[in-house]
């Protein structure tokens, strides 16, 4: 009788430990989605903190910034290490950041080259892998010339960027797509016209149909330039049934990508209720895998 209940309790333990042990692996296995800051910039002004809990509690994981100071060298009004120990209090790794440099067709090269000199110290200070540049200012669009001096300056960028460990990336709206300069279309030019080494893409989905363009052909067309992405719909993600966002998911891994981001610029419902349902959206969808990112040798 003694031995049964012996055995009886080994069993259980054995049991309790694998269950346990699953639990374990299931919490390992959580996907990868992060929130691009900016889709909650209202709820963040009136209390950042709380606004940080909401989106590690609808499950995301990490997030994009969108408030530099270049004048202080702070993000949401706090130092740069202090912001990104914020976030990690908060489960949320800071993984990139979006900031608007100066235009280098109204500022000379060396003035420009310096402001982006501060930008990046910021960033290593921040600890981001990537820096984006979401827009340029109109001189880019009213001449190949003009556009010519930003690919020029994107590549210097992106050389400094490499030489710290960060990514430099830019992000498209729809004019990239809608502008063509001597047959070709403008974001073809910026592909075509940046290295590869240097510069990378944060394709973003949904304003790139806007333009008129297919995401997917791109991401055939020019491999490995797509690192990260923009995940976005006319609202929460997959409610329009406008975009395939499976078929994208197919085309990740040729793109280059490494993070998938949710954005979001208008709700059908409360704006963390929102993001909650394109997290859960995305994290119960078959082809989003838990990450993109090759294991490191």
């Amino acid at each position: 009788m003694k031995r049964r209940l012996i055995l009886s309790a080994a069993l259980t333990t054995m049991l309790f430990t694998g269950f346990i042990s699953c639990a374990s692996k299931q919490e390992e296995v959580k996907k990868e989605i992060g929130l691009q800051l900016y889709s909650i910039r209202d709820e963040i002004q009136k209390d950042l903190g709380a606004s940080l809990d909401s989106v590690a509690a609808a499950g995301y994981n990490f997030v994009e910034l969108a408030s530099y100071n270049p004048q202080e060298g702070t993000f949401y009004g706090m130092e740069p290490e202090a912001i990104a120990a914020f976030c990690k209090e908060k489960g949320l790794n800071v993984v990139s950041s979006h900031i608007n440099g100066p235009d280098p067709n109204a500022t000379p090269l060396e003035e420009c080259l310096t402001w982006w000199d501060k930008a990046i110290a910021d960033h290593v200070k921040l600890g981001v892998s990537y820096i984006v540049q979401p827009s340029m200012w109109q001189s880019a669009y009213e001449s190949v010339e003009g556009l010519a001096n930003y690919c020029n300056l994107f590549n210097l960028v992106g050389e400094k960027c490499n030489a710290t460990g960060i990514r430099f990336g830019y992000h498209n709206h729809a004019h990239e797509f809608t502008t063509v300069f001597d047959g070709m279309v403008m974001y073809d030019y910026m592909l075509t016209n940046t290295s590869p080494e240097k510069v990378f893409f944060q394709i973003d989905v949904y304003w790139s149909q806007v333009g008129g363009a297919s995401a997917v052909e791109y991401m055939e067309k020019y491999p490995g330039r797509f690192e990260l992405w923009h995940v976005k719909d006319d609202k929460e993600i997959g409610a329009s049934g406008k975009i395939d966002f499976n078929a994208l998911y197919q085309k990740a891994e040729i793109s280059g990508m490494k993070y998938a981001i949710v954005e979001q610029e208008a709700f059908d419902m409360a704006p963390f209720a929102s993001i909650k349902a394109s997290y859960d959206y995305l994290n119960n969808a078959p082809y989003v895998k838990v990450s993109f990112r090759l294991p490191k040798p």
